[in-house]
């Protein structure tokens, strides 16, 4: 009896240790999504969705990203890294590399292939630009690889990035209807992919095309269908219900999925069958699913935040979260997955909508301020010094600069001064002010968290408050104020007790805290400011 004890205790001991983390953790990211819609949907939202996620887990209700700019690519990576694309090197979600010496998607790599039914460019994707880890590779690394990650979005960068370097696999949407991947996570795709693949569920969606989900009584958060301030879906006479993408689709092609609300039905279809098929949260080494709703994203840049399809979109992404957490609840069983629920950023009001009701704003096309900069620079220079402007970054010819004997910072103080006269621009900061900046600039701050001096450009622009470089309709993202920042975070489940708080968070903080409450390395990049508030059981 006496030595059966010890093996008792030891039992008893691994028992404990297993059940200090949960079989699962899910990190939804929903693509350009503000904590407002949380609050102005909220009376036409189910109980068991986002309603159940507020009720039943911790709410930080004041989270924001601390960077700019706030764009898809680096506000994915930075919620998995801890950091910001000043240290994991994600500038934006395309950029000029000054070392390069062009431009660079964001998880471009020739050295690989594509994997699946997508055309040739679709897959040749990887992280491998990158330069830190993710939560995501901790985990993969404290479980001696036995722990499973997989990434699963719309969006190529929306799988990529949340799934770090060392993930299982990543799979994202083809053009073609098919969740593809590279050669980087495998050479062919689990037969479970091609399976479900071969079925085109799309077309479920796409035949039934897109209709209000309640009465019209119900979106009088929103404006009327049919205003100014929308854009058109794939070039329909009108942005009105209901949508026949049976028709988009027949002079398109699978990618219209993406522009509805069903694109996160879909997303939500294949990540429950990848929890199936590879046996997610079914042992005590903790597996790690992320997934990234990709479609509000789509529809609130061609139709705006004030349109009854982006509120349609949230009142469907509320059915489809509840049905995903049911599923959750029956297979990896209540209180055994811990989930976080964020954005990537959020996004502005259309410009236009704001001018017409007298706040003196507007948007700039892009295309503008490039013809701009380069009728100055032929005016004051005699030839266009502008080698690139985009992501809000200028940069210079600095061979032409050279060869006409310029002085570069005084080249740069001319533009500068330039910029200044324009009025849609706030600041203007040169590489050195950025690289010297001391702390006491607020904007700043946000400016160089965000700039890597071998990517980024010689100029960066900061503009008014209000003004959105972008067009007439819709709307976009990109900039240091809150409308762009201010996302919601909520944790829930394994170990998380119900509650909220209106303190001020930022976007670097989920990482490490994960990390804390997993007992496991912390990103190699991170912050490592902690949320104290999920960590307190």
């Amino acid at each position: 009896m006496k030595k059966s004890l010890p093996l008792f205790f030891l039992f008893f001991t691994l028992s404990l240790v297993a059940q200090q983390r949960p079989k699962l953790v899910v990190g939804i990211v929903v693509d350009q999504m503000k904590m407002e819609y949380l609050y102005r949907f909220q009376n036409d939202f189910s109980e068991n969705g986002f309603k159940r996620l507020m009720n039943d887990g911790y709410t930080f209700h004041n989270m924001h990203y601390n960077f700019m700019p706030t764009y898809t690519a680096p506000g994915h990576a930075s919620i998995y890294t801890g950091t910001t694309p000043a240290m994991h090197g994600i500038v934006s979600n395309e950029w000029f590399s000054r070392t390069a010496g062009k431009e660079v998607y964001c998880t471009d790599d020739a050295t690989v292939k594509t994997i699946g039914d997508g055309k040739k460019d679709e897959g040749e994707m990887s992280p491998k630009n990158l330069q830190t880890t993710t939560i995501t590779d901790e985990l993969r690394l404290s479980t001696n690889f036995k722990g499973k990650v997989i990434g699963i979005s719309i969006k190529d960068r929306g799988a990529i990035l949340p799934a770090g370097h060392f993930a299982n696999w990543a799979f994202w949407y083809s053009k073609t209807g098919s969740f593809i991947s590279s050669t980087f996570y495998g050479e062919s795709l689990p037969t479970w992919v091609t399976e479900f693949n071969a079925q085109k569920g799309y077309f479920k969606y796409i035949n039934q095309g897109w209709n209000l989900l309640k009465p019209i009584a119900t979106y009088d958060e929103s404006m009327p269908d049919d205003n100014p301030y929308e854009g058109k879906l794939y070039k329909v006479d009108k942005p009105v219900f209901p949508y026949d993408l049976k028709a988009m689709y027949d002079k398109n092609d699978a990618g219209v999925i993406r522009v509805t609300p069903f694109g996160n039905d879909y997303v939500n279809d294949f990540a429950k069958l990848a929890i199936e098929k590879e046996q997610l949260g079914k042992d005590d080494i903790t597996d790690f699913l992320a997934i990234s709703f990709s479609s509000p994203d789509y529809v609130g840049h061609i139709l705006g935040p004030r349109s009854m399809e982006l509120q349609d979109t949230y009142l469907r992404l509320d059915n489809t979260i509840a049905d995903f957490l049911n599923y959750l609840d029956k297979t990896v069983g209540k209180g055994n997955y811990l989930m976080f629920l964020t954005a990537d950023h959020a996004g502005a009001e259309n410009a236009k909508h704001l001018k017409d009701n007298k706040y003196e704003v507007t948007n700039i096309e892009p295309k503008e301020i490039r013809a701009a900069l380069k009728k100055f620079s032929n005016e004051t220079f005699g030839e266009d010094l502008v080698l690139n402007y985009s992501s809000f970054n200028l940069y210079f010819n600095k061979e032409i600069i050279k060869t006409k004997g310029l002085e570069l910072v005084k080249v740069k103080q001319s533009f500068k001064d330039f910029l200044m006269t324009q009025n849609y621009v706030k600041r203007v900061y040169t590489e050195e002010e950025i690289l010297t900046n001391s702390g006491s600039d607020y904007y700043l701050n946000f400016i160089a968290k965000g700039y890597d001096v071998t990517q980024n450009g010689d100029l960066v622009i900061l503009d008014k408050p209000g003004f959105i470089e972008y067009g007439a309709t819709g709307t976009s993202h990109g900039t240091t104020y809150s409308y762009d920042t201010h996302v919601p975070l909520i944790f829930y489940g394994w170990n998380i007790k119900k509650g909220e708080t209106h303190d001020k968070k930022v976007i670097t903080q989920i990482a490490p805290t994960l990390a804390q409450k997993l007992k496991i390395t912390m990103p190699n990049a991170t912050e490592s400011e902690v949320l104290l508030e999920v960590l307190d059981k």
